[in-house]
Parts: structure tokens; C-alpha cells; sequence
């Protein structure tokens, strides 16, 4: 089981198909929502049940199904496009589209592999936004707490913004402070100042294959 700050991390970088599928569990186990719903605060109480059914489901479905039943999640919570252009920096202009393609499906396909394979097992943990928000520029900041089954607190803040109408998260801050999206900045640039672009999508597939145990191809 890993820590509680390393799955913390992985909030940045989320559900609802097939058979016993983790809608089913959810349905089961998470208490409804109300009626009515703060738009900001939608995306990370979508984000937090899908993230709560999947452990509950455990290894009770097979990888590529949880795989499956939460990237269409991740896709409405995170601003992956935006989120991937920050990490790449400006060498994200110079590339060619289909490239650019290439890297984000496979930053996407990472992205979920990462949570299915972290959030694995439910201990108790519940996950709760935090009364009030502050501005950041045109952005808005969410603060949000995941608090365990022994009563362990971290905080998490949720970079908000506003992309067609809808709000979706571009980055995600460790107590308050520590930018997600400045971390994995540095590891991508690392990466692609050894390589191009295809050296940083060989990265993420082996990665990918990895974190999936070899159930998923890269």
C-alpha cells in the first residue's frame, strides 16, 4: 500500500461502464450527492468518488477495466492538454501536430495508469473540499483534504479554470505550496534535453507497461 503523500502526488496528474462496474460500486457505497452543486466544486466531487469506488473495487476487476471505467473521468476533470503543454514548456510550440498527438495519448494513457495503479485498496480514506476558494489570476484555487482511516490529514489545492464553460483542474498543490505541474515540468525537460519528443513517449510507454504490470500495451 503506499503512502498517503505519494497518492496525494498523484491527484494530479478520473467513471462509469461495463458489467460489476465501478458506477455499480460506487452507487453502493458513496453516499448520494446534493441536489445542488457548486460548478467549481463538481469536477473534484466527481474526481473524489470515482477515486473512492475504484479502491473499494480493488483487484476485483482486473486492470484494464478499471482502466477503461476511469478515463473518461480523468478527461473531464483534467485539463490534460493545457496541463501537458505547461510540462513540455516551450518546446511544445516547435513540435509538429501529429506529435503532439502521439504525446498526449500517451501522457493521457500514463496519467490513468498512474491512479489505477495507486489507488488500489480502500483503507477507510475519505476525501473532503474545504469551505471558500481564493483567486490565482483567472484561475481559482480549491482546497481539498484526504483524511484516513486513523484520522491522518493532508491538504491538496486544486488549480481551477474555466476552459468552454466548465471548470477543470491544471494543477494540483501539496499543502497549499508544492506545484504537481512544476515537479513533473522538471522530469519532462530532463528527458527531452536528452532526446525529442519521441524519447519523452518511449518514457511514458514503459512507464505505462510498468505501472499496468504488462496488462496494458504501451
Amino acid at each position: 500500500m503506499i503512502s498517503l503523500t505519494r497518492r496525494a502526488w498523484l491527484l494530479s496528474a478520473t467513471l462509469w461502464t461495463a458489467g460489476a462496474s465501478l458506477g455499480a460500486v460506487a452507487a453502493s457505497t458513496l453516499p448520494a450527492r446534493a441536489d445542488t452543486v457548486d460548478p467549481l466544486d463538481q469536477p473534484l466531487r466527481e474526481l473524489h468518488n470515482a477515486l473512492e469506488a475504484m479502491m473499494r473495487a480493488g483487484d476485483t476487476m482486473p486492470f484494464p477495466q478499471r482502466f477503461a471505467a476511469l478515463a473518461p473521468v480523468v478527461d473531464e476533470v483534467f485539463d490534460l492538454p493545457t496541463v501537458l503543454k505547461v510540462s513540455v514548456g516551450p518546446r511544445w510550440d516547435t513540435m509538429d501536430d501529429d506529435v503532439r498527438t502521439r504525446l498526449l495519448k500517451a501522457y493521457r494513457r500514463f496519467t490513468v495508469a498512474t491512479y489505477v495503479a495507486n489507488f488500489d485498496k480502500y483503507d477507510g480514506e475519505r476525501f473532503q473540499i474545504l469551505p471558500g476558494t481564493r483567486d490565482a489570476g483567472g484561475d481559482r484555487i480549491v482546497g481539498t483534504e484526504i483524511v484516513t482511516g486513523t484520522g491522518e490529514h493532508l491538504r491538496l489545492d486544486y488549480v481551477m479554470r474555466e476552459v468552454n464553460g466548465s471548470w477543470r483542474a491544471v494543477d494540483v498543490l501539496l499543502e497549499g505550496s508544492i506545484s504537481r505541474v512544476a515537479v513533473q515540468r522538471s522530469d519532462f525537460r530532463r528527458v527531452l534535453a536528452s532526446g525529442d519528443a519521441d524519447a519523452l513517449i518511449t518514457s511514458l510507454r514503459r512507464k505505462i507497461t510498468d505501472l499496468s504490470g504488462g496488462a496494458l500495451s504501451s
